[in-house]
């Protein structure tokens, strides 16, 4: 499994370098490269040796209980790998790398069309992947699985039926009530200090620079080569100091995360992060529990006004958090506010759903994204890339993973209630620019156990319940209630 690790994060890296730094002239090859590793790693995971391997190991009784939990993950991943061919991993590997260049390109341009074709083609090998792994219930199903194992359309529909009539309701009292001022974060923010600010952000976090790094990228996000290699990412606009400032505490997040896994364990299930789920508990709570909380900013806006002096002298704590958590409909899911942006999720989520269902076609994307934020935010999309190319998601294959987003905010509202009140003056702690007791609470809670327990046990263990977004709504009902004054 280590060596089938190895060839895995050298795949990530060139992935990382695609991001980052590839010349835009590089990318056949590169797709070749990526292609070639990904057939090696599908070989050597699904080789005769290997079954034989974890077949018998699943029924040694000398196993300690993680050992024979590493053995039944790995046979189920087995179990569903093994029933794609190599041409099928090669195939989808180089329609991915074509998906993504063209993606680029289309936002380059703003134009939409250019993606079509090259994500027609993605989206039929997804289907197919789906028949290929089975389902019992929806075929999008077999692709949650992917991100958030025995998640499935019931489970997402009993979960985001309510919290869209609870966020309907909260929106309507926070529509009643005069706006929020947010116009100091749209001053001129320098591009070099912002990046100097954001890199102090992600110390004050906890993050080991010594073990990772952050650059540049169109789109966030975080890698990870080990734990002891874990790299983010940020992007800066000039006139939205926000950008960047969230961008980096969500990606911090999950950084510490990965950072946090077992290395004893590299390559094995219980080296790895549980679900994408959970993994986004972790970016939320430090973007959103804790990064737009008053708190936090007591201290960390004397940093910030340090970098910014002309911009920020006579800004208080109280104004610079309303501003922070101005509630109002907009364009992008990276830019939203804590309410608005589930109904980004759900968009994507629901347009996925019909993807899938095939009652939907990729030329139709745009009418029905555009219909759908008519709908639900009141807002008209004006171009293409404030609309459905501003993710690179469905540019990956990755079919499934936007409801995880949603589901982490979820668990992350859950996981610090119950922080707070196992850490003694956690609130004083954070106020005081010490975040290494929740840093400290997150590892030894969630971090540590890799995918020893399944997201729901994990919760249950940590929580005394699964899942309940009643700690959601109960966050953000306190907050905006105190914030808009109803």
């Amino acid at each position: 499994m280590s060596k089938i690790a190895d060839v895995g994060h050298a795949i990530a890296v060139l992935q990382w370098d695609k991001e980052v730094y590839l010349p835009k002239g590089s990318a056949t090859f590169r797709s070749q490269q990526i292609a070639t590793l990904s057939s090696i790693a599908h070989e050597l995971f699904t080789s005769d040796s290997f079954s034989d391997l974890l077949n018998k190991l699943s029924v040694d009784d000398s196993l300690s209980e993680e050992q024979s939990r590493n053995i039944a993950l790995t046979k189920r991943d087995h179990e569903k790998s093994t029933k794609f061919t190599t041409e099928f991993i090669v195939k989808k590997s180089q329609t991915i790398s074509t998906c993504f260049q063209a993606w680029l390109s289309a936002r380059e341009k703003n134009d939409h069309t250019i993606y079509l074709a090259p994500l027609t083609e993605l989206m039929k090998i997804v289907r197919e992947e789906a028949e290929i792994l089975g389902y019992e219930g929806h075929p999008y199903d077999a692709l949650l699985d992917y991100y958030e194992p025995m998640l499935t359309v019931e489970k997402l529909e009993a979960l985001f039926t309510p919290l869209k009539q609870e966020l309907k309701t909260i929106l309507h009292k926070i529509s009643s009530r005069p706006q929020v001022d947010n116009s100091i974060l749209h001053k001129h923010y320098d591009k070099d200090e912002q990046w100097k600010f954001g890199i102090e952000v992600l110390r004050n976090m906890g993050y080991n620079f010594d073990m990772g790094r952050q650059d540049i990228a169109a789109h966030p996000f975080t890698t990870s080569f080990s734990s002891q290699d874990v790299r983010v990412t940020t992007r800066i606009d000039e006139n939205d100091l926000g950008n960047m400032t969230w961008s980096c505490i969500h990606e911090g997040g999950h950084a510490l995360y990965e950072q946090g896994l077992d290395p004893k364990n590299y390559g094995l299930p219980l080296g790895k992060y549980i679900s994408l789920g959970i993994h986004e508990s972790q970016s939320r709570l430090w973007e959103n529990n804790v990064g737009r909380s008053k708190t936090y900013w007591s201290h960390m806006l004397i940093t910030l006004k340090e970098h910014f002096p002309n911009q920020l002298t006579d800004v208080s704590v109280q104004d610079f958090y309303k501003a922070i958590n101005k509630v109002a409909p907009n364009l992008i899911r990276t830019e939203a506010d804590e309410l608005h942006y589930h109904l980004h999720v759900i968009i994507r989520y629901e347009i996925e759903k019909e993807l899938m269902e095939k009652t939907l076609e990729i030329k139709d994307i745009k009418s029905a994204w555009n219909t759908k934020y008519k709908d639900y935010l009141g807002v008209d999309v004006p171009d293409d890339n404030n609309g459905f190319l501003q993710d690179v998601h469905w540019a990956h294959g990755s079919i499934g993973y936007f409801p995880t987003y949603s589901i982490g905010s979820l668990y992350a509202a859950q996981f610090f209630d119950e922080a707070s009140k196992e850490i003694t003056d956690l609130d004083k702690q954070i106020g005081n620019g010490d975040n290494a007791p929740l840093l400290e609470w997150l590892r030894e809670h969630i971090h540590k156990h890799g995918q020893f327990y399944d997201a729901e046990d994990l919760c249950k263990k940590i929580t005394g319940e699964g899942l309940n977004a009643k700690y959601f709504i109960d966050y953000v009902s306190d907050k905006y209630a105190e914030i808009y004054g109803f």
